[in-house]
């Protein structure tokens, strides 16, 4: 009896022993993954800091005075911080109506691409004919072609047409596109051909189906797609100059190239209308990059 209360004495002080051992381990296992945690988030704002020095630099510059930037000492934050740079620029050049330009122009090329887009890529993912394998093939080489190769063409194309320095040769020509297929046709092949077929039965047409049916289910791919296409739109710089000769219908990226000059104070004035034109697009990709991430990647995963 003597030597059994000795035993439960000594295993209630090991299981003790156990017990103080585990939660000091789980200390440490807390320590190090709170270490690693602030470690991460170090570098990570270390590379985020030189990452966007340069876009930071910019914002300071617009806000100095160009007596300031052109100077032997270095100045990265402006001494007296002014709006004249901002007001100057609106002046000088008509830039509100170079990004109304460019927001029309945008929205217009990223509304078309997704109809366009969504359409072919249904018939690629849903319908069957012969040749689609090889017509999709087809679209997809084009991805291939570098658009420098096709603008003296197209320009031709749409100088014929009587379209040059107008909104529909800024839009018509971007109205649909490969990566939008693409894009729209991986997100298609997920769902089952039973959807389509199951609808077809109830007296479903094609159209019908693409609007009540694929597009509420495709709304990642859409968020993915409008982002994408938009700020590719918003950024569009040789097509516009090219077919563009009047300050009615160019785009903000033309507008920004006018505030250029000779003179030293150019620099200030160029830098705030870029700080100006890039918050549009800039603002698009924070709002919209999870669409982006998860409309570029659901379409790979099926089930």
């Amino acid at each position: 009896m003597e030597q059994q209360v000795i035993l439960t004495r000594t295993d209630g002080r090991d299981h003790a022993k156990v017990l103080e051992l585990q939660r000091e381990a789980g200390e440490r296992a807390k320590m190090r993954r709170r270490v690693r945690k602030v470690t991460l988030v170090t570098l990570n704002l270390i590379v985020a800091g030189i990452i966007l020095l340069p876009l930071l630099y910019a914002v300071s510059i617009a806000f100095m005075p160009s007596n300031e930037l052109f100077t032997t000492d270095l100045n990265l934050l402006p001494s007296h911080p002014t709006l004249e740079n901002f007001k100057q620029a609106l002046v000088k050049v008509p830039l509100a109506r170079f990004v109304g330009n460019s927001f029309l122009v945008a929205g217009c090329i990223t509304v078309g691409q997704i109809i366009s887009c969504s359409l072919a890529a249904f018939s690629f993912s849903f319908l069957e004919y012969k040749g689609k394998n090889i017509l999709f093939m087809i679209v997809m080489a084009t991805m291939m072609i570098p658009g420098e190769a096709t603008i003296i063409s197209n320009y031709l194309t749409v100088s014929k047409l009587g379209w040059l320095d107008t909104y529909p040769v800024l839009i018509i020509p971007y109205l649909t596109s490969a990566m939008g297929i693409f894009l729209f046709r991986q997100f298609y092949m997920s769902f089952p051909i039973s959807l389509y077929e199951s609808a077809k039965i109830d007296g479903c047409s094609n159209l019908r189906f693409i609007f009540k049916i694929l597009i509420p289910l495709t709304k990642a791919a859409i968020g993915a797609m409008a982002v994408y296409t938009f700020i590719n739109a918003w950024n569009m710089y040789m097509w516009p100059l090219l077919v563009t000769g009047s300050s009615i219908h160019r785009t903000v990226q033309i507008g920004i190239g006018m505030l250029d000059s000779e003179d030293s104070q150019s620099i200030t004035l160029m830098i705030a209308g870029v700080v100006m034109i890039i918050v549009p697009s800039i603002s698009i990709f924070i709002i919209g990059q999870k669409q982006l991430i998860r409309g570029m990647f659901s379409g790979a995963v099926k089930g």
